[in-house]
């Protein structure tokens, strides 16, 4: 039986190493992450996050933390986390477009806020300038969102004389912008294209039996955080209807889809890890612009286009710059 004085002594170390290393971490500074998606699906991005905070001399767990906060594409839920991640940061990184960038800068004016979004931070109202930015925000235009005409051309020369179903969230706030950008595009391709909705994973599931119905021989994506969140459902519905979809990230492909072009999203995350290091070093938000992309990347699974019975162009081969077989 354990004696009263060694079960006190016993209960006071056990108590002490907690304490002490709540103290050590709390001593640290702390980078708030915020985003829209879930973990696994941006693991990549976070990698190379952690590669720009490395890059400038910060390591999690060593000489920073970083507390994360993932919606799982509940954008409702973005407020609640960014005050939350505020009440405890030095420094805010959002990700996955203006909503959780836009629920940061509703919670502080003064605590340094980094972004990457797919959309003009300037239209979002999140910066007023790229040079020298004003407020407590910088961060990266992730061209995404303007890219639906150059997918669609794309996806012509990989299935030419089709139409052509345009998949979009009507909830996101760059929906209308994004169908106007194609619709133009395909009037001036020759092409035939109509759009369907879905914003639930049920509608979803409808969306592609609406598109079989109706004789799409191709899918057009567009860009958006749910259909991130969503990407295995997506994936695993356009090889049980053998339909060839153009995606917004290489993430797709890589998980078995047939076609994307996008940015080099993974160069932007490394940056923000760089900007953040900075700011933890004492930078300010007006030393640091606001960047655009300026690489982008085309990525095909060949052994999604054979499955599907398709043939890839040599053009868009030799373009290609990643090809998984």
């Amino acid at each position: 039986m354990m004696r009263r004085r060694e079960f006190i002594t016993l209960l006071g170390g056990a108590t002490v190493w907690p304490v002490a290393a709540w103290a050590q971490q709390s001593a640290m500074p702390t980078i708030g992450y915020l985003s829209p998606r879930s973990p696994d699906v941006e693991a990549q991005l976070v990698a190379a996050f952690r590669r720009g905070l490395g890059k400038i001399g910060y390591v999690e767990g060593v000489n920073v933390a970083i507390e994360y906060r993932w919606a799982d594409g509940r954008f409702d839920r973005l407020p609640i986390l960014a005050n939350m991640l505020v009440a405890r940061s030095t420094v805010m990184v959002t990700t996955g477009g203006p909503q959780s960038a836009r629920a940061v800068l509703a919670a502080t004016s003064t605590t340094p806020v980094v972004f990457w979004s797919g959309s003009d931070p300037i239209e979002d109202g999140l910066v007023t300038r790229f040079e020298r930015p004003e407020g407590n925000a910088t961060g990266f235009h992730v061209f995404s969102t303007s890219l639906g005409p150059k997918r669609l051309e794309l996806l012509r020369e990989l299935t030419p004389k089709t139409h052509v179903a345009f998949l979009v969230n009507p909830s996101s706030p760059t929906a209308k912008m994004q169908v106007t950008q194609v619709q133009q595009a395909a009037r001036a391709f020759g092409q035939a294209i109509f759009i369907l909705n879905a914003n639930t994973e049920n509608e979803i599931d409808l969306a592609f039996a609406s598109l079989v119905q109706r004789g799409a021989g191709a899918l057009l994506m567009s860009a958006s955080t749910f259909f991130q969140v969503r990407r295995d459902q997506i994936i695993a519905l356009a090889a049980r209807h053998a339909v060839p979809a153009m995606y917004e990230w290489p993430e797709f492909v890589r998980a078995g889809g047939l076609i994307s072009y996008s940015t080099v999203r993974a160069e932007y995350a490394f940056q923000a890890g760089l900007y953040a290091g900075r700011l933890l070093k004492g930078a300010k938000i007006a030393d640091l612009p606001v960047v655009q992309s300026s690489r982008f990347e085309l990525v095909i699974n060949l052994k999604t286009a054979k499955a599907l019975g398709l043939t890839v162009p040599t053009t868009l081969l030799v373009a290609a710059d990643e090809v998984i077989e």
